[in-house]
């Protein structure tokens, strides 16, 4: 289904703009509301587009939104430049993620933290540096590996070490895209709706590094993205 997306003649840079801007503000609400932000689908549009400050929503939420895109927007330079995953990186897509908490960007946590609902703990902080360095260093051994299973399994090692105080799960999606974007594949937008299937994911690998589930939902929904561009391309090249 790639190589027939890539056979089209391709979008011109404004369609290809509309299309983008669509996806970032569909990402940036599904990343967020997973994370417990209450702005509406809606209310993250005017906030991105327009830069309008919704009444009687906190200013955290706003925060969010605007930090979202602009991680964002620097995970598409890296894909350009085609930078290689790194503790630097990881560091400074958080930092952007977490726009409203300026003394926790960047810096791996160092006291103890629970996931409400998790089947999980995860590590204590002091372990965190180095198992960071060695999820890294696997990560760019498993060349063989498809990417989708290559990237499902740093997804789950990532969130389950929760590196850092927060940011965790927006910084572990962004990475996650930059990754298939990098191997010329759409991004993906894990819905809010599927939470709780991306919650159990989780749940499997916790109880034995089992990471079928979540390759199956990765690979369900660059499914779904490639036949949604492959519909729009087609469209396109017959007008």
């Amino acid at each position: 289904m790639l190589r027939e997306l890539n056979s089209y003649r391709p979008l011109t840079e404004g369609e290809l703009l509309r299309l983008r801007e669509e996806f970032l503000i569909n990402f940036t609400y599904n990343s967020n509301a997973i994370e417990g932000n209450t702005l509406t689908l809606q209310e993250t549009a005017l906030i991105l587009k327009e830069g309008i400050t919704i009444d009687r929503k906190p200013l955290k939420d706003h925060l969010e939104a605007v930090g979202h895109k602009e991680a964002w927007l620097y995970v598409e330079e890296l894909v350009k430049n085609k930078v290689q995953i790194s503790e630097k990186v990881i560091k400074e897509i958080q930092s952007l993620v977490l726009m409203d908490r300026r003394e926790d960007r960047g810096v791996y946590r160092r006291v103890p933290v629970t996931i409400m609902g998790a089947a999980y703990t995860p590590p204590q902080p002091y372990l965190v540096p180095s198992l960071m360095e060695q999820l890294v260093k696997k990560y760019q051994e498993m060349i063989a590996l498809h990417i989708i299973e290559r990237i499902s399994n740093f997804h789950l090692a990532f969130e389950t070490i929760h590196p850092f105080l927060d940011g965790n799960g927006r910084t572990g999606r962004l990475l996650l895209n930059l990754e298939l974007m990098k191997e010329g594949y759409p991004p993906i937008n894990i819905k809010f709706a599927d939470r709780r299937r991306y919650y159990e994911a989780f749940i499997s690998y916790s109880k034995g590094n089992d990471s079928t589930e979540m390759v199956s939902l990765i690979g369900e929904y660059l499914l779904e993205e490639l036949r949604k561009y492959l519909e729009i391309i087609r469209n396109a090249n017959e007008i």
